[in-house]
């Protein structure tokens, strides 16, 4: 999402810890969580062991880490405990401080301890004035990680054209579901709610008497269920890509279809221009013609791509992955990656292709540190979810015709959660209120489609939305993208240097690629 360097350090996190049987009794005359807020917290160096990157970089930043004890679950804070990770970076600035600015990168379900430095690089006035916190949510990354041990990386996979390959599928998500059986005393914990409630902790122990937040993507639900469950302990929170309150949960990728579809096609007029180099066509119906008929070859035999396979339920996870960022270089790769998978459908021997084997990898390969497991435990944990398989098949047939490529894949992407071993602990938050907030994003954002950042605009009545018109992108504020955008980043710097928001909802022009 926002470097390259972040994606192979998060690639490489691991997971230690574990849950603590029960911890010691709550102190004070009513017990509750004072034992947790007030608990010392004991910083360290971060690098685990020579195989933690994530720990190195951290170190090598300057970075201290720590982890704080939480309630499992918070309604019951006299039982069992489990440990969240923390890094920190000092204000470079002690004597104009103003706080703690805690950053989550959204997943739902990614590692956030690396962000630290990764602000301190991008924003400089930022770390001056606060202290930067990173989080990995809990069982994520080092914080009691889940991990189901599943023999793929990720759940990200199209159910194809038909009803067989569905089957093909559900299959494999009530198998992936199975595997997760023994962590069900975990599972129905993994809500935003629960996060939320962490970070509140996190706070306490920190000594801070409010919080300072950016979010991204699924990070923005996260903040807004924060903002609902403590407005008065909210300083200054910005969104960047804010995801439909009322979607969030197994639900959240339904919505994504025609505006993966809108960014395929921008990004085709793109290749288009550039058909010299590429050769995909001439015009963006010729490209889009291209890429329907890779992915009638992937259904018909999978493309044989090194020591990968790419089939009809593997290739539109492939676009899902590389769509969402529209400078030229992204553009670019997703072409190169494009023209060797047309060369494969062609039947050309296709040996090596660095770039396109490093995403198969992350689909195909067994995953470590239990990405994948965590990224659906939220999902479930975050509302509910039909259990009956069938259903999920009913709405990709309904919309088909409209939803070719994108809807076998979106409206089937936590299907697992039909098979899930646990239910959530509670309800959904109803996000409403007027805590003010500043919300960023694109009006082509094609994974928290602009209508959801909308109606996140409006179930924060106090906050105030900038908007890069024309834009094709997922995330927009500089330490998320390699494509940052300068309107973006004067607002988000007036809004939490000065307490500024905007006057009104304003827009930044977006810049065409080329």
């Amino acid at each position: 999402m926002a470097t390259a360097v972040t994606v192979a350090l998060l690639a490489s996190s691991g997971g230690a810890g574990a849950l603590a049987a029960s911890g010691p009794r709550p102190s004070g005359p009513d017990g509750g969580l004072a034992r947790f807020e007030q608990q010392k917290i004991t910083w360290h160096r971060c690098q685990a062991d020579a195989q933690d990157e994530i720990g190195a970089h951290l170190d090598a930043a300057g970075a201290r880490c720590a982890e704080v004890t939480v309630p499992l679950d918070h309604s019951r804070p006299d039982g069992p405990t489990v440990k969240v990770a923390i890094s920190r970076l000092q204000a470079t600035d002690p004597g104009r401080r103003r706080g703690a600015l805690l950053i989550n990168p959204g997943g739902p379900g990614d590692p956030g301890r690396v962000y630290a430095p990764l602000l301190k690089a991008a924003e400089p006035t930022l770390a001056a004035r606060y202290d930067l916190i990173g989080m990995d949510p809990r069982f994520t990354g080092r914080s009691t990680p889940v991990n189901c041990q599943w023999p793929i990386g990720d759940y990200v996979r199209s159910t194809g054209h038909d009803r067989r390959g569905f089957g093909r599928i559900a299959a494999q998500a009530e198998d992936l579901a199975a595997r997760c059986a023994g962590q069900r005393e975990l599972l129905p914990h993994a809500s935003a709610r629960a996060t939320a409630r962490d970070m509140d902790v996190i706070r306490a122990a920190l000594g801070e008497s409010k919080l300072s937040y950016l979010g991204g993507s699924y990070g923005t639900y996260l903040g807004a269920v924060y903002m609902q469950l403590f407005p008065a302990r909210v300083d200054r929170f910005v969104l960047d890509s804010a995801l439909d309150p009322a979607a969030a949960g197994p639900g959240y990728a339904r919505s994504m279809g025609p505006y993966l579809a809108a960014a395929l096609k921008e990004w085709a007029g793109w290749a288009a221009r550039h058909h010299g180099r590429y050769r995909l066509g001439s015009t963006t119906a010729r490209v889009l013609a291209t890429v329907n008929r890779v992915d009638r070859a992937a259904a018909r035999t999978p493309l044989r791509i090194g020591r990968h396979r790419v089939d009809t339920h593997v290739f539109p996870a492939i676009l899902l992955l590389s769509l969402g960022r529209d400078s030229e270089q992204a553009y670019a790769a997703l072409a190169a990656d494009l023209k060797i998978l047309n060369d494969a459908a062609r039947g050309a021997e296709i040996t090596s292709a660095p770039s396109l084997e490093e995403g198969l990898a992350y689909l195909s390969s067994p995953e470590t540190g239990g990405a994948g497991s965590a990224r659906m435990a939220i999902t479930c944990a975050d509302g509910p979810a039909s259990r009956d398989a069938g259903a999920y098949y009913r709405d990709i047939r309904a919309h088909r015709a409209d939803e070719p490529l994108f809807g076998p894949l979106t409206r089937a992407m936590n299907l697992p959660c039909a098979f899930w071993p646990a239910s959530p602990a509670e309800p959904p938050t109803r996000i409403r209120n007027d805590v003010p907030a500043l919300i960023v994003g694109a009006s082509g954002d094609p994974k928290t489609p602009y209508p959801g950042q909308r109606a996140m605009r409006r179930a924060l009545s106090g906050s105030r939305m900038v908007t890069v018109r024309g834009a094709f992108r997922h995330l927009v504020s500089r330490v998320f993208t390699a494509t940052p955008d300068a309107c973006v980043d004067d607002a988000v710097g007036r809004y939490l240097l000065d307490g500024v928001l905007p006057a009104e909802d304003t827009t930044c022009p977006g810049a065409p690629t080329r």
